[in-house]
């Protein structure tokens, strides 16, 4: 009897254990998104949150949680969400901001479980038709011997909107004064108006006055050209090499969840954003798909943290 019971607890510990994620998910997804209804980020995330809910058959449910530049929806998830992958979030360029600009009570890097970067936009650098300069070259050497005379715009003090200007300075030596705008509607209003000179601004939200001629379009911010507008250059590409701004949207899990459900995940969101429908409906809004590996995501956010840690406390920015 004792070499049956033997043979049979031999046996049944040679039986593969059941993965997590093969079973993953049996029941609906919290999809925690850091800004209200109604902006990019939400629309990314909803897209995406239809297209899982389609492939998996379990409900994504998009949770907003606006406020602190994403901090507040980033601590929450932090402290409370179970790592089991029922619930995740959209990861924004503010997780990798605010820790140069505030105290948090969360770590960005140990606390979550990076999936993967789902997409990538970028901003278009403007200027008002009034101002001389037309390329990037011509802007720097035309701002040097004017420090602190020349102004642009932001949608608010923190976004890429404000942050590309503040790189831009910091790369080139030039001194500009920043004016922040409650939002991207307020400070277009002043630019097309020729309030202030320069603005780089989200592409959905200025290239049709670059294309009416309203505003002048310069040079987008990204390491490639955007699809949407191939005839501008990169900064980089016109006189500032290195030179970077994205608005990426990440997503994420809790830190210590199952790396089978992380994968699942992963998994799941590549195939949703290679399906046509999804990159049309991305390319709606400006932006467009990526889809990496959860250890390319987690040093995609590293990175970023590391930038921008050096240009915000170069600049001297802080939260407001």
């Amino acid at each position: 009897m004792l070499n049956i019971k033997s043979g049979l607890l031999c046996g049944l510990l040679l039986i593969p254990a059941v993965s997590h994620g093969q079973n993953y998910p049996v029941k609906p997804v919290r999809f925690v998104v850091g800004f209200p209804p109604g902006g990019t980020n939400d629309l990314v995330a909803r897209a995406l949150g239809q297209k899982l809910t389609e492939q998996t058959g379990q409900q994504f449910i998009i949770e907003n949680r606006g406020g602190a530049n994403t901090a507040i929806a980033s601590e929450m998830f932090a402290k409370t969400a179970a790592p089991d992958g029922y619930t995740i979030i959209l990861n924004a360029p503010g997780h990798a901001t605010n820790p140069a600009m505030m105290k948090l009570n969360f770590d960005p890097m140990r606390d979550f479980s990076f999936i993967t970067i789902a997409a990538e936009s970028v901003n278009l650098l403007v200027t008002h038709p009034s101002f001389p300069p037309r390329t990037v070259k011509e802007i720097i050497a035309f701002s040097k011997p004017r420090p602190g005379e020349i102004n642009y715009g932001s949608s608010g003090v923190g976004s890429t909107v404000h942050l590309s200007g503040a790189l831009f300075e910091y790369m080139t030596g030039v001194k500009w004064v920043h004016i922040p705008y409650k939002g991207a509607g307020p400070a277009l209003t002043e630019m097309l108006g020729g309030q202030f000179s320069l603005y780089f601004g989200n592409m959905p939200s200025v290239i049709g006055y670059a294309r009416q001629g309203r505003l002048r379009g310069i040079a987008v911010t990204g390491s490639r050209r955007s699809s949407a507008a191939m005839d501008i250059p990169t900064v980089a590409e016109s006189g500032i090499p290195g030179y970077e701004v994205t608005t990426w949207y990440g997503t994420s899990a809790p830190a210590k969840t199952p790396r089978d459900i992380v994968d699942r995940l992963n998994s799941e969101i590549l195939r949703a954003l290679k399906s046509p429908d999804m990159q049309a409906r991305f390319k709606d809004y400006g932006a467009d798909a990526v889809g990496n590996s959860p250890e390319q995501a987690a040093a995609y956010v590293q990175k970023e943290i590391d930038k921008w840690t050096k240009v915000i406390k170069a600049a001297g920015i802080k939260a407001q």
